[in-house]
This record gives C-alpha cells, structure tokens and sequence, in this order.
C-alpha cells in the first residue's frame, strides 16, 4: 500500500447532540482526541468503543495520525461520534479498491452510517417530553 505524502481527508460524525470532527493525514499512528492521545481517553469501554474502526484497519491505522475536535453529548455517545468520523475518514484514505469499506459494514453498520436517533424534545407547559398533565372533567 502506498500512501500518498499530501493526501489529508476530513470526516464528521454525530450521535445525539455529539459532534466529532477528524482530521486525518499521513504519519505515524497516533491519535489524538481533543489534543490527548487516545491511550489516556476514558472511560475504558469508551477508548475500546473509538479503538475499533482502528484495530479492523489495522493495514492504514499505523500510516495515518488521527485528530479528533469532539464537541456536546455524553461520554458514549461521543465516542460513538469519534468512531464514526475515523471509520468514514479511513474509508476516504483507503479508497474504495481497499475493501475496507466492505469490511466495515460487516462488523457494524454503524461504523459508517449514523445513528439519527435523538432525545425526545419537551412539550410546551410541560416539563417532560411525552407524559401529560391529567385532566379532569368531572
């Protein structure tokens, strides 16, 4: 596999109110989650969670360093971002000969399609989102 020197590809992802922005280029391996190396992100199961879309492509993740920018949402739900916008943005890299975009797809769909699911807004003069305030006619 050759790699291009100048080749730099941006993705994005989103879960909920999570937005992931990676930025990858080629280099050494390395990545970065808001500017801390992806060793020391915790909660383990999220690290682990952000890890997979690497360790399937483990042939490009070594040639590339990743930067993440993750902004809003959770703890899970922003390492679902991250891994979103690294899977998309190796898939870039890799081209689509590669086969890694099949590889992808068969271990979890959602490493390259977005889940839209979102909280369900708050009713107005109520303060939850679907039980209402009940009423008595009598």
């Amino acid at each position: 596999m050759t790699v291009k020197k100048d080749k730099m590809v941006h993705a994005t992802g989103k879960r909920k109110m999570a937005v992931a922005r990676a930025t990858l280029k080629p280099g050494r391996g390395i990545v970065r989650i808001n500017g801390n190396l992806l060793d020391f992100y915790e909660p383990y199961l999220a690290r682990m969670k952000i890890m997979e879309p690497l360790i399937i492509a483990e042939d490009y993740s070594g040639q590339v360093d990743i930067n993440v920018n993750l902004n809003g949402g959770g703890i899970m739900s922003g390492a679902d971002a991250a891994r979103l916008s690294i899977a998309k943005s190796l898939v870039e890299f890799a081209g689509i000969k590669s086969g890694l975009k099949e590889r992808f797809l068969k271990y979890d769909r959602n490493l390259l399609v977005a889940d839209v699911r979102f909280k369900e807004t708050c009713k107005p003069n109520d303060s939850k989102a679907r039980a209402k305030r009940q009423k008595s006619y009598r």
